[in-house]
């Protein structure tokens, strides 16, 4: 294993270097900056411990310790900041249900962890991460739309429906879905969830579930099984790309599975490139 610093729990008088690291990086960075942007590095405000590590007084990487293991590193540090993430996760016990965040940093991190931590349900070691900054190339779906909060029980069978597709589990299964629930609704409310609805029936979703100043991530894409072929993914996912663009952040990003080559397809006719590569690990 590889020498490193121990990682901290990171506090308030960490935050300018934080904000520091994390914009080396705007996309690959939006999950962890908007969460700093909005609550700070205090774990009483964020709601997880923030966990860093440096090299001198530089800040190399950072890791939030939340529902998500989300861990984000200088080039060059990943490998040492993930022998001292490491070393604090095996001590703290396995509490999140997915490590995500750059394949650089991921994927050391949970090499040190298999032993303890292992089997893993799922490891998506590639998934591409994609970015636009500009208008899509493909027209956009008029539409998909901002879903209202009096349309929450309509759209909440769809996001089911995306959830299990995706991760492969249902997230009813964790507390009869309450969680999962408040969770729609917060996007809802927050204006982050846009459908495409016809007679109660939603034909495409999407969320836009991180949110930076400098970037948004899409997640949770998802077209109606009996309308799939259609082109209406891309025609959705342009609509959203505008909304974003105009309301949210310039930049929008998302990562998709390197194996769900229809997917990868789609978003780059709609205009998105490959600006960097995520990896998932899922229990």
């Amino acid at each position: 294993m590889l020498r490193s610093s121990p990682a901290r729990v990171l506090d308030a008088g960490d935050e300018d270097a934080v904000r520091e690291l994390l914009a080396t990086d705007p996309v690959g960075a939006c999950m962890l900056a908007g969460r700093i942007e909005t609550h700070g590095t205090a774990t009483a405000s964020l709601g997880a411990p923030l966990w860093g590590v440096y090299a001198g007084r530089r800040l190399d990487a950072v890791c939030l310790a939340g529902a998500n293991l989300i861990p984000f590193a200088q080039p060059g540090a990943e490998r040492a900041a993930a022998a001292a993430f490491a070393d604090r996760a095996r001590r703290a016990g396995r509490r999140c249900s997915t490590i995500v965040g750059p394949a650089a940093a991921v994927l050391p991190l949970w090499e040190l962890l298999a032993p303890s931590w292992g089997p893993a349900r799922e490891v998506r070691a590639r998934q591409p991460l994609l970015a636009i900054s500009g208008l899509a190339a493909v027209p956009a779906e008029p539409r998909v739309r901002p879903v209202r909060a009096e349309e929450l029980d309509t759209l909440l069978p769809a996001a089911v429906a995306m959830f299990t597709e995706e991760v492969g589990v249902s997230p009813l299964r964790v507390d009869g879905g309450a969680g999962y629930r408040a969770r729609v609704s917060e996007m809802v409310h927050a204006g982050h969830s846009l459908a495409w609805i016809e007679r109660d029936e939603v034909l495409f979703k999407a969320d836009i579930g991180a949110v930076s100043r400098d970037a948004c991530q899409v997640q949770g894409v998802w077209v109606s099984p009996q309308h799939r072929g259609q082109g209406i993914g891309q025609r959705g996912t342009a609509a959203v790309v505008e909304y974003a663009r105009t309301a949210i952040a310039p930049v929008v990003s998302l990562y998709v599975n390197d194996y769900n080559r229809a997917a990868r397809a789609a978003y780059e006719r709609v205009g998105f490139q490959q600006v960097g590569t995520f990896a998932s690990i899922l229990f």
